[in-house]
């Protein structure tokens, strides 16, 4: 079983950063590929970063390429997401995310694990 924790939201200006951090629980954290979500209110959960378990792959939502970085660093058992430029658009609840397989997938039924999420709130 993995434990998931995240922190790192908060209240931002538009054009600013946040690096959202997600702590794991467990020795097997490296053998678990790892999501980034969000939920915005109003709407449904949605993909926003992934990365392989090797940290050797990565993907991302269009809507946030060329913004926002996802990194692990395994030894810690902790995964990243580095946010910048960020846009009121970007307001939601972040979720972080496990899950075991050969590759990264933005489709979140397939992860088992969840966080219980952290608050970003982009102002304009």
């Amino acid at each position: 079983q993995v434990q998931l924790v995240e922190s790192g939201g908060g209240l931002v200006q538009a054009g600013g950063s946040l690096r959202l951090s997600c702590v794991a629980s467990g020795r097997t954290f490296r053998s678990y590929n790892m999501g980034w979500f969000r939920q915005a209110p109003g709407k449904e959960r949605e993909f926003v970063a992934a990365i392989r378990w090797s940290g050797g792959s990565t993907d991302y939502a269009d809507s946030v390429k060329g913004r926002f970085t996802i990194s692990r660093d395994n030894a810690k058992n902790t995964v990243y997401l580095q946010m910048n430029s960020l846009k009121p658009e970007d307001t939601a609840i972040y979720y972080c995310a496990a899950h075991r397989g050969v590759v990264i997938t933005t489709n979140q039924r397939l992860y088992d694990y969840w966080g219980q999420g952290t608050q970003v709130t982009v102002s304009s």
